[in-house]
């Protein structure tokens, strides 16, 4: 298998595609939405345009899929945006054209159940990006983070190595989208712990592969987009986080268990682990119980790895995933995590 290669960047003034290839979320909740759109062009200068499925809910696979042939096909679109996730983007898999997508090439950025897609585009042989949905990093109540702000912008426009920081303060409480006030201030934060190291006494730099657990899991169970040849990831950057769906630890275990017996986890030299999302409206946990659910996620994670990759660098609490702030981490890309200095620098 080829490494997975760079698209080429937009520029400012460039129009940008944004679609739905998981749910026509936008649709039902137009709120975020357009102020993400707003911000695409007004603070990174570029200019959305949306396709057919893109505010429609119930949409087939063909059609979501039709809408990413076109959006990628198109000369003039110059980075591809999904507005938000969903549940069932692996069935869109199918309808897509391989030859296509690697005839031209575009920065896709999307998270969640975009996974799917970033997993396709890495066995296509193109770089995505986890991270940049509309609804989510750029629809943010009040302002956008500065750290994921500052991210997007270094993947969409700059090459070259961009050293990821650990936030100060994040929010792991959502408010209604379906309310216009919630948008008229940002959100409260509290004050972060910071990066957690295990085994952090080597460097390790490799082109990096995972996403949202759960997505993983499903494209594990559908034996679709995982290597055939394991050893494309020797060496590699494994990155992981979970979804507001708040998976038990012992569901964490299990998945991570499955790809240990797989022989994936072994392949890996590093372990970035998103902060979990600890929080969510079917269980809104006090910050108490959240501690606990934060603390029964990363034994059970580290009991996997104990198991199966026990000398493998771990890095828990990265700001990546459902989480705000959010990093926009390469999908495919070069990542350097450097142990004895405590860094992580992506390459965009």
């Amino acid at each position: 298998m080829t490494p997975p290669s760079y698209p080429p960047k937009p520029s400012p003034g460039d129009r940008v595609a944004v679609v739905s290839p998981g749910a026509g979320l936008p649709g039902l909740f137009p709120h975020p939405f357009e102020l993400g759109l707003e911000r695409l062009r007004e603070e990174y200068g570029l200019e959305p345009v949306e396709y057919p499925t893109t505010r429609k809910m119930g949409t087939t696979a063909r059609e979501r899929a039709d809408d990413l042939h076109a959006a990628f096909a198109d000369p003039d679109i110059r980075a591809v945006f999904a507005s938000i996730g969903g549940d069932d983007q692996i069935t869109v898999l199918p309808y897509l054209d391989r030859e296509l997508l690697r005839a031209h090439p575009k920065p896709f950025f999307g998270m969640s159940d975009n996974t799917n897609m970033l997993a396709y585009l890495y066995n296509t042989g193109v770089v995505g990006y986890h991270g940049g949905t509309v609804m989510t990093s750029l629809g943010r109540s009040g302002a956008m983070a500065p750290p994921t702000a500052d991210s997007l912008r270094a993947a969409l426009f700059t090459p070259g190595p961009y050293e990821l920081r650990p936030a100060a303060r994040f929010n792991d409480i959502d408010r209604d989208w379906a309310d216009a006030a919630t948008f008229d201030a940002e959100p409260e934060t509290v004050p972060s712990t910071g990066w957690t190291w295990v085994n952090p006494d080597r460097v390790v730099e490799g082109r990096s592969w995972g996403g949202c657990l759960e997505i993983l899991g499903w494209l594990l169970m559908a034996d679709r987009e995982v290597p055939r040849d394991l050893s494309v990831f020797d060496g590699g950057v494994l990155f992981l986080e979970t979804s507001e769906d708040l998976p038990s630890g012992e569901e964490v275990f299990r998945t991570l268990r499955n790809m240990g017996e797989r022989g994936l986890l072994r392949r890996f030299s590093a372990l970035l682990m998103g902060r979990p999302k600890a929080w969510s409206f079917d269980r809104p946990n006090t910050p108490e119980e959240a501690a606990r659910y934060t603390a029964g996620q990363r034994e059970a994670v580290l009991l996997a790895m104990r198991t199966y990759a026990p000398d493998t660098t771990i890095v828990f609490d990265v700001d990546l995933g459902h989480t705000d702030p959010q990093l926009v981490v390469p999908y495919g890309g070069v990542i350097r995590v450097d142990g004895p200095a405590r860094r992580i620098t992506v390459t965009y």
